[in-house]
């Protein structure tokens, strides 16, 4: 397997810390230097490691962000 390049170019929000200290971020990252996109996924300190994520264009964001607006949460 090829080596994955990164850059987080920002950092968004913390989502939250899991117990075991990875922080579950969303972040705008440029993948093997391709254009950056959002991306939500678990972190270990540092970001020596990731978990496994979701990665979306600005559109898709988008089309989120509207989602969570209408969603009512019990």
């Amino acid at each position: 397997m090829a080596d994955l390049k990164f850059e987080i170019i920002q950092n968004i929000a913390c989502l939250g810390e899991e117990k075991n200290g990875w922080v579950k971020e969303l972040n705008l990252i440029s993948w093997n230097n391709n254009k950056p996109k959002y991306d939500i996924r678990a972190w270990a300190p540092e970001h020596s490691n990731m978990g496994k994520g979701v990665t979306l264009t600005a559109e898709e964001l988008t089309s989120l962000r509207d989602v969570l607006n209408d969603l009512t949460i019990e």
